[in-house]
């Protein structure tokens, strides 16, 4: 069987773990298609798995990647979209930091017109992830308000533009006057460095009461988006960087009539992850085509550099996506 480069996590640890290592080039089975990676984006949930904290779901390769872009090298039985050569982008449970990767047919989107195979790259993961919580689970309504805690990530840009663009109003919280900045030029009304300001205390001063929040940081953040959520508001929890255990006062929760809920993406079954495509390309592929709500790139490095984009993503240092390219 013919061999490609891959990323693999040597053990677990920092940055340094990550390895160029050969692999057999993996097969597309049934209802599945092969893609020629040509480009990765680099998450969240990868640095949690290379630090042992996030391991695959049963089935899903070791090596780490959620998101690839790239063309169709293979396709398995059963599969009738896809074509050899077709350009396309795809959520993958695993396998993305690598030269060749499998996925499900139903979980590959046409890469929109204009848009080069980074872009195109950095969209699944975060696209999936955003339509799902924000739209599906928060239920946000045009009209309303959206408070997105660091927005300036990959969530959170995608975030912004997506719920600037169906008509709603967005703050968001982020850690410089840079990336405020960057924030409000992608349609965020608000934008709180957090660093310098009580975003509980500017939410309250300027009578903003948010109907959907979105949290990246755990933590203490829970209490504090019970208190700032408007009456029936919906507090949708995606990741705990500040830590997953906390003590919660049930009466505000009970008296604003709020919901507090989470998830997860990777353990979702290939049904419900096939219903968000078919939903994006449905409702925001065609803002991508008229070149909205594009993904926000900050960097791509070499395959081979992938601990080098692992160590920027811990540092904080960059706005929007960071991508591999093989």
């Amino acid at each position: 069987m013919t061999e490609m480069t891959a990323i693999a996590i040597t053990a677990p640890g920092g940055p340094e773990v990550l390895q160029p290592v050969k692999l057999a080039r993996p097969m597309a089975g049934a209802g599945e298609i092969l893609i020629r990676v040509r480009a990765a984006g680099v998450n969240r949930p990868d640095v949690m798995q290379r630090q042992g904290l996030y391991p695959p779901p049963p089935g899903a390769p070791l090596t780490p990647g959620l998101e690839v872009a790239g063309e169709v090298a293979a396709v398995g039985a059963q599969v009738t979209r896809w074509a050899v050569g077709d350009r396309v982008c795809a959520l993958v449970t695993g396998g993305g930091y690598a030269e060749y990767c499998v996925a499900a047919a139903d979980h590959a989107l046409p890469v929109p017109p204009g848009l080069s195979f980074e872009q195109a790259g950095a969209l699944p993961e975060t696209y999936f992830t955003v339509w799902t919580n924000v739209f599906e689970r928060g239920a946000l309504k045009p009209g309303q308000t959206l408070l997105v805690h660091g927005g300036a990530g990959g969530i959170g840009t995608t975030a912004i533009q997506l719920a600037h663009a169906f008509g709603a109003r967005v703050i968001t919280t982020v850690g410089s006057a840079e990336k405020a900045r960057v924030c409000e030029g992608l349609g965020a009304a608000l934008a709180i460095n957090y660093r310098e300001q009580d975003f509980l205390a500017v939410l309250k001063d300027q009578k903003i009461a948010p109907d959907v929040i979105l949290d990246v940081v755990g933590g203490d953040y829970v209490t504090r988006n019970i208190k700032a959520a408007a009456p029936d508001g919906r507090i949708i929890n995606i990741a705990f960087q500040n830590g997953f255990k906390v003590e919660v006062d049930l009466m505000p929760l009970m008296l604003k009539r709020l919901t507090l809920t989470g998830s997860t993406l990777r353990p979702r079954s290939v049904a419900e992850k096939a219903a968000i495509a078919r939903a994006l390309e449905e409702k925001v592929w065609p803002l991508l085509a008229q070149g909205q709500c594009l993904p926000v790139v900050d960097r791509s490095f070499a395959l081979a550099e992938a601990a080098a984009a692992h160590a920027l993503m811990e540092a904080s240092g960059h706005t929007g996506k960071i991508v591999l390219v093989p």
